[in-house]
């Protein structure tokens, strides 16, 4: 099964036969002990810091169907290197285009991630809740604004709903947090330890959604929710609304209630907070062991990885755009 792989420290990889060589180096330029990366148990690559490699690692990555991701010193994700697509069909193409122009069949499934993505908060606030968090009023006022999902008519207001779900979801966040408050959203650059982790969680989903479409015949490209840019792939951005919650955001109250992660993780600056190498290490290896849990799937019967759920999201969505089975969002049962 191949795996995914994080680069902490700037450094330089380099091809050696089909192994990657990856040569960190200190904060004084002095290179650090090699590691060796067999090539064909590699998904991704997640470098956080510079890279020095040249156009033949590249070359080779892309036969090998390896995708590299890069975050900058901030954690914000500045972008990817994805091998030639493989997998996008004319057909797809043509039927994803089409639904994203048809005004009503954009809007169902926007709706569809919207609804997906409140049914998910909502098992969070529940699920603390019942471990004497008093969430009580912030679940009934998600719920109340839930019910407008399906009466929206246009994107805009959909979005103003799904606003206003994450605004009640993120005042949450300063009940279930034992030492830490979030005070309100903030991000670019956020503002307090919270956000910071929100952020860089948020980035890992979004490339994880990334890879996972990559591997269908899905266009990244085109989304519904999200308004396509020039330089982004929304529809990751479409995706990774229903999986946040469950990935990104039992994470972040993990690791800082049982203080796997504490204050002084965080470089805090005078208009931006940051993690430091080891809390940012420590939240990548928490979110991978996440995605790794498996749950038992009620209609595969059989068990399935959190990152597995979302390449079959991936593969729901596709079923839906090619007109043969009504896409229907990932709601956690358990």
């Amino acid at each position: 099964m191949k795996k995914t792989y994080y680069l902490f420290n700037p450094g330089r990889m380099s091809r050696k036969d089909n192994t990657l060589k990856f040569t960190p180096v200190d904060e004084e330029g002095n290179e650090l002990p090699a590691k060796y990366i067999p090539v064909e148990g590699v998904s991704d690559l997640y470098c956080f810091g510079a890279l020095d490699a040249n156009s033949a690692l590249y070359n080779f990555l892309g036969k090998e169907q390896v995708a590299v991701h890069f975050f900058d010193y901030y954690e914000h994700y500045t972008g990817s290197f994805m091998p030639k697509d493989y997998l996008l069909a004319g057909k797809m193409q043509i039927s994803q285009t089409q639904h994203y122009s048809s005004r009503t069949r954009r809007l169902t499934l926007a709706q569809k991630f919207v609804e997906g993505a409140a049914f998910n908060i909502l098992k969070n606030l529940r699920y603390y809740h019942s471990r004497g968090k008093d969430l009580q009023s912030c679940t009934e006022v998600i719920e109340r604004c839930s019910e407008g999902i399906a009466g929206c008519n246009d994107i805009d207001m959909l979005m103003g709903v799904e606003g206003n779900i994450r605004q009640v979801y993120y005042d949450a966040f300063d009940i279930i947090l034992n030492d830490f408050a979030m005070d309100g959203r903030s991000k670019q650059p956020p503002k307090n330890e919270v956000n910071a982790l929100v952020s860089f969680g948020n980035m890992m989903c979004y490339t994880l959604c990334l890879g996972q479409i990559y591997h269908t015949q899905l266009n990244p490209t085109i989304s519904f929710l999200h308004e396509p840019g020039y330089r982004r792939y929304s529809l990751a951005l479409d995706l990774a609304e229903i999986f946040k919650p469950i990935l990104v955001d039992r994470t972040i109250f993990k690791v800082l209630n049982k203080k796997e992660i504490q204050a002084k993780d965080f470089d805090v600056q005078v208009n931006s907070v940051v993690l430091k190498d080891a809390a940012r290490k420590t939240f990548v290896r928490a979110f991978e062991e996440r995605l790794n849990e498996t749950i038992k799937h009620r209609s595969l019967n059989r068990s399935v990885s959190y990152k597995h759920l979302v390449k079959l999201e991936c593969y729901k969505l596709t079923k839906h755009i090619l007109n043969m089975e009504e896409y229907k969002p990932f709601k956690a049962w358990w």
